[in-house]
């Protein structure tokens, strides 16, 4: 599904315009975009949870070389956890 897929769906459950549905999601994306950057996390119980890990640097190998090592730096990368409702639908 993609992100105009998605839009025409919120537009046809909620009954908004795809303009007015369009301005939610993207005011949906940038939100939790912006808790994630300030280190914050977003829950919503039984749905899932949205929230940042440290990935420490590690030594990794460089795919059309097997034989070089590169070095992989730390990164604050995002997750996201299923929560008990979205388990259970997906089942």
């Amino acid at each position: 599904m993609t992100k105009q897929d998605f839009v025409d769906a919120v537009a046809g459950k909620s009954g908004l315009s795809k303009r007015d549905a369009s301005a939610a999601v993207d005011a949906f994306l940038e939100t939790v975009e912006e808790t994630l950057k300030s280190g914050d996390s977003v829950t919503f119980t039984g749905f899932g949870k949205f929230h940042t890990t440290h990935r420490a640097a590690r030594m990794g190998v460089n795919p059309r070389n097997p034989t070089e090592k590169v070095h992989i730096k730390a990164a604050t990368v995002p997750k996201f956890s299923a929560g008990s409702q979205l388990k259970k639908a997906v089942n």
